[in-house]
């Protein structure tokens, strides 16, 4: 196991999808159609509320490039409201299939495994209607996914691909203060769809990793692939640059496209701006942010008349519990006039947020990767975030931001005291950080991942030939 993960690790990306391509036979058919599920969350909701976040980015983004290279997707979710239709086009050829099961609203993501045959039933009907083989090959998102996605892969004879986004015996490891573990259920669910999936897709070598130690995941069936971001989106100017002009990612790019934004916001030219953006809930420790921006202000009072804070997202899962409960610390801590708590904002609004901020905070106890961080950093922001997961491969830890071991207040107040004590870091960090986010788009995601698609099928043909002499 030690040697496979050494060798994991000092493969890149772009090395895995060149390899995998360099061991397929010629003339191996990729899918034509793959049926996506996303049991728990649609990729229709709005990221930063809910149960949805990076996710929701992650397979409404890769469903487009996997369209755009002739992969149709179609993607089961469960309908949450009675006035949805049973299908809406979200791009060409990308369907997105609403599948009723149980109440729509109300049900809690921990109540969706009672839900699951009702979701598999409409999933089958689906299907039912269809001439046999029209869905080549199943990907499940999440673990709940996975367990509709195994009965699929059985029934339809196809592969199944599986994405974990989470898992809890990684999350159960380190647990922000006052969380809830996640239940053994889970646990053994995640194990059985380990088991049963062709291919399991990891954001990093690390979760790879993760997979074989904690799950007995079989090495040569995990494959790495690094999430995108939408690079025509989140850029470090709001304004699209014709092609072959430079899109801002100087110094002096970075710095303009924050004044600008910052107009566009309604905040203060001469602020200091740590942004929290994403779910608030205690594994996204938005907390430590608020504790730091306090310490920061205990050692240098005078920071506080240019210092702004917002808080950009809305209260999930075990953070429900305690809606208010950020607002309540920060008056505890006597910062409540400097933070500005806002409701989650779209895409295009946020990447105003991350274009405005001086610096992005991300101090999570667990991220599977860290969507939030690239997209940050492609909009010219640097980012200090917990060296955790995969946010050691989203940041660059010197040149386009800082990663902290832990989550002592202290040591978030020390790193945005060098934006403080250095006006300029922001923008010099702000450019290299544009640049790092260049080797992550969503065109070389979907390849890769087509690529797993194909070896699948590959696999599974060998398989049944096998079977039948």
């Amino acid at each position: 196991m030690s040697q496979y993960v050494s060798r994991l690790r000092s493969r890149s990306y772009g090395q895995f999808a060149g390899q995998a391509r360099l061991r397929l036979p010629g003339g191996v058919r990729r899918p034509r159609r793959v049926a996506m599920l996303s049991v728990h969350t649609s990729p229709l909701h709005q990221p930063g509320t809910g149960d949805a976040g990076g996710m929701n980015v992650y397979i409404v983004e890769l469903a487009r490039k996997l369209a755009s290279i002739n992969i149709e997707v179609e993607i089961f979710t469960r309908a949450t409201t009675g006035a949805l239709p049973p299908a809406v086009e979200l791009a060409p050829g990308v369907l997105v299939r609403h599948v009723d099961a149980g109440p729509y609203e109300g049900l809690a993501k921990e109540e969706l495994p009672a839900q699951l045959c009702a979701f598999t039933h409409g999933v089958m009907q689906a299907w039912a209607g269809h001439r046999p083989g029209y869905y080549d090959l199943v990907h499940s998102h999440y673990w709940l996914s996975g367990h509709v996605g195994w009965l699929a892969s059985e029934r339809w004879g196809v592969p199944l691909v599986h994405a974990m986004h989470t898992m809890a015996k990684v999350k159960n490891a380190a647990l922000a203060a006052g969380d809830a573990p996640e239940p053994a259920a889970r646990v053994i669910g995640e194990t059985q769809v380990v088991r049963a999936a062709d291919r399991l897709i990891a954001n990093t070598a690390e979760e790879a990793d993760e997979l074989v130690r904690h799950y007995e995941a079989d090495p040569g069936k995990v494959a790495v692939v690094h999430p995108g971001v939408n690079l025509d989106r989140f850029r470090p100017t709001a304004e699209r640059a014709a092609e072959g002009e430079p899109t801002g990612a100087s110094g002096r790019g970075v710095a303009e496209s924050r004044a600008a934004a910052r107009v566009r916001l309604g905040l203060p030219q001469d602020a200091m701006i740590p942004l929290f953006a994403g779910r608030i809930q205690p594994l996204k420790a938005p907390d430590v942010l608020l504790r730091a921006v306090a310490v920061l202000l205990t050692e240098e009072p005078s920071l506080r008349s240019r210092l702004v804070v917002p808080v950009v997202g809305g209260p999930s899962g075990s953070g429900l519990a305690k809606p208010e409960g950020l607002q309540k610390l920060a008056a505890r801590l006597g910062i409540a006039d400097i933070v500005q708590f806002r409701p989650p904002v779209g895409q295009e609004q946020l990447a105003d947020w991350y274009r405005a901020a001086s610096v992005l905070v991300m101090p999570s106890y667990s991220e599977s990767f860290g969507l939030v961080a690239i997209e940050a950093q492609a909009c010219g922001t640097p980012v200090v975030a917990a060296s955790v997961g995969g946010l050691p491969v989203a940041v660059r830890d010197g040149v386009s931001g800082f990663l902290i071991p832990g989550h002592d207040p202290a040591d978030y107040a020390r790193a945005l005291h060098r934006f403080v004590a250095d006006p300029s870091l922001a923008t010099r960090m702000g450019a290299e950080a544009a640049r790092h986010a260049q080797s992550f788009g969503w065109d070389t995601a979907a390849s890769a991942t087509g690529e797993v698609y194909t070896a699948a099928m590959q696999e599974r043909r060998r398989h049944l030939r096998s079977l039948h002499g």
